[in-house]
């Protein structure tokens, strides 16, 4: 049995914590600061609650960090202050250059990682990539789980590197739908666009509708998301005003964090300054 601490876990972060738990594993989380749907999620996969993040540290070998990516650094800086020595595994969705930041600071303990697919409650839809010298230690922790694991190799960055381009394709193309949508509406022509959807593009017209309800709670997520993904593109010398533009639709629907479900029409009142 391995005893992991989970920073922090929200709706992924605990169905990570499940998967382990479900592989005979000890799970902790850290209440200080956190909120209380953090809690009922952690009481309710039956992780083990620690009042202080020294205090978790002292007791477990991995610390899994899954947490919005703006916050993936200073998380790091807090577990390194305090001297941890265990396995850090930091599957946020962060860029490479992030990624890379990160692992200086915690050392030869560093293991990257991304996730992809919905969180981890059923076969078949989430993956767990991996990747560092210490990669195929975690990949043992999720295997037969929920959570596929994947070693992708010793690369320190290979999986934040796939997370950019996996998620570049599916949030980025999301958010342009939607701001395609925003400017239909603007210029009162939708019907007209969906109409020739149906005709000439007939999954676009089936997409866009789910969108609004698929994306409205974690668009505040996306955005930071969306910025390093843009910074990945900038790095590799390629355009990235797309992403950086997606940030910005994501941004003006942050209002809808934690909200229920949203229908896409929704969704294009806010875009445009109307709701």
């Amino acid at each position: 049995m391995t005893s992991i601490l989970i920073l922090h876990p929200g709706e992924m972060g605990s169905s990570l914590g499940a998967c382990l738990r479900a592989n005979q594993h000890h799970v902790g989380w850290v209440s200080r600061d956190r909120s209380d749907s953090t809690r009922v999620r952690a009481e309710a996969d039956g992780f083990s609650e620690y009042a202080s993040l020294d205090l978790g540290l002292r007791e477990v070998d991995v610390v899994v960090s899954i947490c919005p990516p703006e916050y993936a650094e200073a998380t790091a800086e807090s577990v390194v202050a305090l001297n941890f020595e265990g396995i850090y595994v930091d599957a946020n969705a962060t860029s490479p250059m992030t990624a890379a930041r990160i692992a200086a600071q915690v050392g030869a303990n560093y293991v990257d990682g991304s996730v992809i697919g919905p969180p981890a409650r059923r076969a078949n839809a989430t993956r767990l990539y991996l990747s560092g010298e210490k990669a195929a230690f975690i990949k043992s922790l999720f295997v037969d789980t929920f959570a596929e694991p994947t070693d992708l190799g010793p690369a320190t960055t290979a999986a934040s590197a796939l997370k950019m381009c996996y998620a570049a394709y599916t949030k980025g193309t999301s958010a342009l739908l939607l701001n395609i949508r925003a400017l239909a509406e603007a210029n009162d022509i939708t019907d007209a666009l969906l109409d020739e959807w149906s005709i000439s593009q007939s999954e676009l017209k089936t997409r866009t509708e789910k969108i609004g309800p698929s994306v409205s709670r974690k668009a505040w997520r996306f955005a930071a998301e969306m910025r390093e993904i843009a910074s990945t593109f900038d790095a590799n010398g390629l355009p990235c005003g797309f992403h950086q533009g997606a940030a910005d639709v994501y941004e003006r629907l942050s209002e809808f964090k934690d909200q229920p479900p949203t229908p896409t029409t929704k969704l294009m009142a806010t875009l445009l300054g109307k709701s």
